[in-house]
C-alpha cells in the first residue's frame, strides 16, 4: 500500500510511518517543514495535496493543532478542507484522520465539557472537535475514519494489544485511559489494511 503521511515527524506521526514501514508499505512522509527526509508541503493547500496524493491508495492525516489561542481552530479546519479536497482531485478515497475531543464520559457529556479540563488544552482539542464534524459532514463520497485516542497517549511499549470503542471514553480495570503512541499506530495501520470501519469515528485504548 502507497501511503501519504501528513506530519510524519510528529509524536505520533512518527510512529505510524515506522509501523507502516516495517509491514512493508511505501510511506510517504509530508510536514510543513520538510526536515527529516520529508516533503515540505502546505495540508491546507488542495493544490499541493492532490499532486501529492496522486497514485497513492490512502492519506493519513496527523497533524496537531496549535496549541493556545483562538486561531487552532480555523488553522485545523483550513487543513481539513486542503486534505478533503485535494485527495478529491487526486482521486484517493481512503482517508484515516487522527484526533481527540469527541469522546464521552457520559452519554451527551464529553471529555472536553467535564469540570477541571485543562484550560490551556482546549483549544486545540475544540479544533479536533471541529475537524472531525467538517469530515462527518462533508467526506460522505470518501472511505474515511477518525481514529480517536484516549485521554493519555504518550510513547511507550509495542504491544499490539489495544481495544476499539466508539464515542464512549474506553478506561482499564484501575480506571486508566491511555495507549501507547506505538500501539496507537498499530491500531492505525490495522485500520488501513483492514479497511473495515469506515464513516465513522473509532475510539482505541487499553
Amino acid at each position: 500500500m502507497r501511503i501519504l503521511l501528513f506530519g510524519a515527524t510528529g509524536m505520533i506521526g512518527s510512529r505510524i510511518a515506522a509501523e507502516a514501514g516495517q509491514r512493508g508499505h511505501e510511506v510517504t512522509g509530508a510536514t510543513r517543514s520538510g526536515k527529516d527526509g520529508t516533503l515540505a508541503a502546505d495540508a491546507s493547500d488542495a493544490d499541493t495535496v492532490a499532486r501529492l496524493a496522486a497514485g497513492h491508495d490512502a492519506v493519513v492525516l496527523a497533524v496537531s493543532p496549535p496549541r493556545g489561542g483562538t486561531e487552532a481552530t480555523e488553522s485545523l479546519l483550513e487543513v481539513g478542507r486542503g486534505v478533503l479536497d485535494g485527495v478529491r482531485r487526486a482521486g484517493v478515497r481512503r482517508l484515516v484522520v487522527g484526533g481527540a475531543g469527541i469522546l464521552e464520559v457520559s452519554p451527551g457529556v464529553r471529555v472536553v465539557d467535564t469540570p477541571g479540563f485543562p484550560e490551556d488544552f482546549l483549544p486545540p482539542v475544540r479544533a479536533q472537535v471541529a475537524l472531525f464534524e467538517l469530515v462527518r459532514d462533508n467526506a460522505d463520497d470518501l472511505e474515511w475514519t477518525y481514529l480517536s485516542p484516549p485521554s493519555m497517549v504518550e510513547p511507550g511499549e509495542r504491544t499490539g494489544s489495544y481495544r476499539t470503542g466508539d464515542h464512549q471514553l474506553l478506561s482499564d480495570g484501575e480506571g486508566n485511559s491511555h495507549i501507547s503512541t506505538e500501539d496507537y499506530a498499530v491500531a492505525l495501520v490495522d485500520e488501513l489494511q483492514r479497511g473495515e470501519l469506515t464513516r465513522r469515528l473509532v475510539h482505541v485504548a487499553y
